[in-house]
């Protein structure tokens, strides 16, 4: 265990799963001794199976230290078939033509649970200020989790570029099988208590800006409460604006305004000191 910037900790565990196997993860949390809420914060799913076995959290871990400076502890799993968890890909969605993405959260889900029953037996955490939040098909799980499995203490989900089945190199902003994934969203929407945020960038080459509006529609049909933020262009690909330093700027004010609005405790800083220590 080391101390971080912003009086911070940092450590590596290891967490155990029903289906008998172990879950790796980070945490990252503020010094002392609590009680503070805590984030489940999801990866997205790179393209190949050399990419998958070396994610890493550190892709997220700057993401996460804006939530730990505001008084959450934040912990990163690693889902099954990605970097030190290893393991089969649970998740896998099948083919464009014939997509499960059904059982892909399902299975996802399974390892978002046991890291979100982890964080609520902590004892520096409160139970009852849970937020779940992810980027790109981890936000998608983090809807699904909320949806579907319902954990107690759920205050808020947090859906960073959300989406499954982008691929720029093929068909930039353009994902395959757009309306299988909203009848999933269909589902979860009709189900989901917590407020939600959906947060996109003008130049997704993952998910444009025409299919994120489309899913967000499917999805608060069956009256999910949720707010949709599109903000303007980010570097080549808006896609990765929530991951990269430079985007804190953009989305940590609309993160701040959300949770205000539904009384969630969220410390105010200042975003551009912060980004110059």
């Amino acid at each position: 265990m080391c101390s971080t910037a912003f009086a911070q900790i940092q450590e590596g565990v290891w967490i155990p799963a029903p289906g008998g196997y172990t879950v790796a993860a980070t945490i990252l949390r503020p010094e002392g001794p609590g009680p503070f809420g805590a984030v489940i914060l999801n990866h997205g799913v790179p393209v190949s199976d050399k990419e998958r076995a070396g994610a890493s959290s550190s892709d997220l871990l700057m993401s996460a230290a804006v939530f730990a400076q505001r008084g959450y502890v934040v912990v990163l799993p690693l889902r099954r078939g990605f970097g030190a968890t290893g393991g089969e890909f649970a998740e896998y969605t099948g083919s464009c033509s014939h997509p499960d993405y059904l059982g892909g959260e399902q299975a996802a889900a399974e390892d978002v649970m046991a890291a979100y029953e982890y964080a609520r037996a902590l004892p520096y955490v409160d139970p009852h200020r849970m937020i779940l939040a992810g980027h790109s098909a981890g936000g998608m799980v983090a809807l699904f989790t909320a949806g579907v499995r319902q954990p107690e203490g759920l205050v808020a989900v947090l859906a960073f570029a959300a989406g499954r089945g982008g691929n720029p190199a093929l068909h930039p902003g353009v994902p395959c099988a757009a309306e299988p994934l909203a009848r999933v969203l269909d589902m979860v929407g009709r189900s989901i208590k917590a407020p939600v945020m959906f947060h996109y960038a003008e130049n997704d080459q993952y998910f444009n800006p025409d299919t994120t509006r489309f899913w967000f529609k499917r999805f608060t049909a069956g009256g999910a409460r949720a707010e949709y933020v599109l903000q303007p262009p980010f570097g080549d690909d808006g896609h990765y604006v929530f991951g990269d330093r430079a985007g804190v700027r953009y989305w940590v004010p609309a993160v701040e305004s959300f949770l205000a609005r539904h009384d969630v405790p969220f410390k105010r800083l200042d975003t551009s000191a912060a980004l110059n220590r």
